[in-house]
């Protein structure tokens, strides 16, 4: 969804059309550019630049970001890599880190036209029942391409470092959560300490988004059998594909989950969609691989949505975002961690709430 640029969001437009000149996006400096803000995210900064006939994506960190999962540099490096391999991917165009363009670094991308599936667009749609199982089957199908794809041969080795990931990540995003909090949650420390004990110690390496849900993928059209491309790459590393899939599941929101259907909607909670086991059980099928551990790649990824709700909700506090969406996200944080800890005690990863 489009909306005008949020207060204190604002990009200096001379700056910015300069920029699209010297990178022979635009042809004139005197060409109108109108700048809007997509409103549907809730990480990085995204913008519709319209200008000269064309329409471009700029993607930047929000205000008050450390580094670490808002890299600009990192995401247009993984774009371009994915976009001759993969395909299903926007064409980035230019990455810059000059801060006197905007004030943070940012990349140029193409606009990419289609359907992306939230919760308005598919009641909008009057989606029926029917439909989720092409929509469905084409999401996971891509997710397991993606997670076969030969990261060696297409230039990103060096992306991430797969050995001790799933280790670094419970400590991390542990570390994350105890520097953003700002109540306590007795649910988030119980999980903290289960997921150090409960890890995996073996598993496999694959290229992993990190944020793969419905409204993350565009599809080419109504007939849901072409996905035309994968958004939001500022998390994708190397590391356990379990761990992806694990926050695919957190995100794969019930109708029977309660609140959490209500807090942050999704579209899976309509009629029609797989459940998470099924979820589970076709992704084991179409990988060949027999996932295990589902619980803890369950839990950890509802603990790891809550971070960052959580941090969003900091920036907020603090006076770093406007954005009155962010207002109760510190409620999501503990629903989502209480989510967590009610699965590991019940051993569950659906029907425990």
């Amino acid at each position: 969804m489009l909306s005008p640029v949020r207060k204190g969001e604002e990009l200096n437009e001379k700056n910015i059309l300069a920029f699209l000149v010297e990178n022979q996006l635009v042809s004139s400096l005197h060409a109108e550019i109108d700048i809007q803000q997509f409103s549907n995210g809730y990480s990085n900064l995204t913008y519709l630049l319209r200008v000269e006939d064309k329409e471009y994506v700029l993607r930047s960190p929000p205000k008050g970001a450390v580094k670490r999962g808002h890299d600009m540099e990192r995401e247009f490096k993984v774009l371009s890599a994915l976009k001759p391999a993969f395909g299903s991917v926007p064409e980035a165009y230019v990455y810059t880190d000059d801060l006197e363009i905007t004030g943070s670094p940012f990349y140029i991308m193409e606009r990419i036209e289609g359907i992306i599936l939230t919760t308005d667009e598919c009641v909008d749609r009057k989606l029926a029942k029917k439909d989720f199982e092409p929509i469905s089957r084409e999401w996971l199908s891509l997710f397991v391409d993606l997670h076969q794809m030969d990261y060696e041969l297409i230039g990103l080795a060096d992306l991430g470092k797969p050995e001790g990931y799933v280790e670094r990540q419970v400590l991390n995003w542990g570390k994350q959560y105890l520097k953003a909090a700002t109540m306590d949650i007795p649910e988030a420390h119980k999980l903290m300490r289960w997921m150090e004990d409960k890890q995996p110690k073996e598993y496999a390496h694959a290229l992993i988004h990190n944020d793969y849900k419905y409204d993350n993928v565009v599809f080419a059209d109504d007939g849901w059998s072409s996905i035309k491309a994968v958004l939001d790459w500022e998390m994708c590393t190397i590391g356990d594909p379990l761990m992806d899939l694990g926050t695919s599941m957190a995100y794969w929101v019930m109708a029977s989950d309660g609140p959490a259907a209500h807090i942050i909607p999704s579209a899976t909670s309509l009629e029609g969609n797989p459940t998470r086991e099924e979820l589970l059980h076709n992704y084991s099928l179409l990988s060949g691989n027999d996932v295990k551990h589902e619980v803890f790649y369950y839990a950890y990824g509802l603990f790891k949505i809550a971070v960052i709700v959580q941090q969003i909700f900091f920036r907020y506090k603090n006076g770093l975002t406007s954005n009155k969406k962010f207002a109760n996200l510190d409620r999501a944080c503990a629903l989502f961690c209480k989510m967590a800890w009610t699965a590991v005690e019940k051993n569950r990863i659906q029907n425990y709430m």
